[in-house]
C-alpha cells in the first residue's frame, strides 16, 4: 500500500503548478558534508560599527536619525532605480531585454541591534506591520509600480549582510516571476470555484490538522503540503483579504502575533538565531483582484541541527526540488515548540 510517510512521491503546489519530490525514507542517511558555524548568541544593543543603528553613518555615506521605533529609508545600493529610462533590446526571437525601473527601501524593525522579530515585544512587531502597511499602500498606488515585494532575509546563511533586525521592500514596474505564477493560479481557481484558492486550502488544513503549526483569530500558520524547505511555513489570512492595506486593526495585531510565533518557534527548534527568508505575497497594482489571498512564505534552510543546512543543488537545480523530512513531521515538531523564546526561558 502506498504510504506518504514511507514511500517516495511528488506533491503538487497549486499556487505555482510545480512539483516537489518527497523522499521520507532518506531521513536516516548519514551527514558528512558541510557544517555551518553557529551565529553568536550575545549581540550588543547598540553597535557603533553597524550602518543601521541609530545615529550611525550608513554604507552609502548618509547618517541615520536617532530613531526610536521603525525606520524606513531608500536603499543606498538599490537593485532598482526609479529614474531608469524606458527601453528594450531585441536580437531576433531569442535575445530580449527590457528596462526595469522601480523603488527599493530598507525597513529597520527596531533601533535595538540585538533584537529580532522573535525577541521583540508584540507592540513593537505591530509597529513594523504598520510600517509595511504604509509602504505597501503608498507604493502600490504609485504610477509605474507593478508589484510591491516585502521580504526579510534573516541570518548570514540567507545572504543577510547585517545582523541588525531589518527587511527590504522592492517595488518593480512589472510583476515578478513567483507572484505572477500565483496570480495566474489564484485567478483560474477563483473563476472556476467562486472562492479563493487559499481560503479552500486553509479550510482543508484546519480540518485535517496534521500540518497546522498555530492558529489565531485572523491567521493560520501551517507547513504547506507541497513544502520544499525542511521547516517551511506559511501564514495564511483566514479572511480572503487581498493585501496589507485591506486589513482591520485586529488583523494587523494578529499578523504581528503570528509572525512572532513563527520566528520564536524557529529559534526554539535548535536554540539558535534561526535563518530564513520571509516574504508577503499580495495583490499587484491595478484592479482589486478578488482572487488574491494574502499570505506569507517562510523558507528556512536548516535541516537537522543549527549546523546542518539543506542544499538546493544537483537534482533540485536540474530537475525538481526534493525534501526528506515530510511536511507533516516538520509541522508536528514546530507545533510542539513553546512560543516563549528559549533565551527568555534561560533567563
Amino acid at each position: 500500500m502506498f504510504d506518504l510517510k514511507e514511500h517516495p512521491h511528488r506533491r503538487l503546489n497549486p499556487l505555482t503548478g510545480e512539483w516537489v519530490l518527497v523522499s521520507p525514507h532518506r531521513t536516516k542517511r548519514p551527514w558528512q558534508g558541510q557544517v555551518e558555524k553557529v551565529p553568536p548568541v550575545e549581540r550588543p544593543a547598540y553597535d557603533p560599527g553597524c550602518y543601521l543603528c541609530p545615529g550611525n553613518a550608513r554604507a552609502g555615506g548618509l547618517r541615520n536619525p536617532q530613531y526610536e521605533t521603525t525606520l524606513v529609508f531608500a536603499n543606498d545600493f538599490a537593485a532598482l532605480l526609479p529614474d531608469t529610462p524606458a527601453g528594450t533590446f531585441e536580437h531576433g526571437e531569442l535575445l530580449r531585454a527590457e528596462a526595469q525601473p522601480g523603488v527599493c527601501r530598507v525597513v529597520c524593525f527596531s533601533p535595538r541591534h540585538d533584537l529580532a522579530i522573535a525577541e521583540m515585544e508584540a507592540a513593537a512587531v505591530r509597529r513594523v506591520v504598520d510600517a509595511w502597511v504604509d509602504e505597501y499602500s503608498e507604493l502600490i498606488a504609485r504610477p509605474g509600480i507593478g508589484y510591491v515585494q516585502i521580504f526579510e532575509n534573516r541570518g548570514a546563511m540567507m545572504g543577510c549582510s547585517n545582523p541588525h533586525p531589518h527587511g527590504q521592500i522592492w517595488a518593480p514596474s512589472t510583476i515578478p516571476n513567483e507572484p505572477a505564477k500565483e496570480h495566474a493560479a489564484q485567478k483560474a481557481y477563483f473563476e472556476a470555484h467562486g472562492r479563493t484558492l487559499l481560503a479552500d486550502y486553509a479550510d482543508v488544513e484546519l480540518k485535517l490538522g496534521e500540518r497546522i503549526v498555530a492558529v489565531n483569530a485572523s491567521f493560520v500558520v501551517l507547513t504547506p503540503f507541497w513544502a520544499v524547505w525542511p521547516f517551511e511555513a506559511m501564514i495564511v489570512a483566514r479572511r480572503p483579504v487581498s493585501g496589507l492595506d485591506r486589513m482591520t486593526e485586529r488583523e494587523r495585531d494578529d499578523l504581528a502575533a503570528a509572525m512572532k510565533s513563527v520566528a520564536t518557534r524557529y529559534d526554539n527548534l535548535f536554540e539558535v538565531s534561526f535563518p530564513y527568508t520571509m516574504g508577503f505575497h499580495q495583490r499587484p497594482a491595478g484592479a482589486e483582484c478578488p482572487f488574491w489571498h494574502f499570505h506569507a512564505h517562510y523558507y528556512p534552510p536548516l535541516l537537522r541541527s543549527a549546523t546542518v543546512r539543506k542544499f538546493m543543488v544537483g537534482y533540485e537545480m536540474l530537475a525538481t526540488p526534493q525534501r526528506d523530512i515530510t511536511p507533516e513531521a516538520a509541522a508536528a515538531r514546530l507545533r510542539e515548540l513553546s512560543e516563549v523564546h528559549y533565551r527568555q526561558r534561560q533567563d
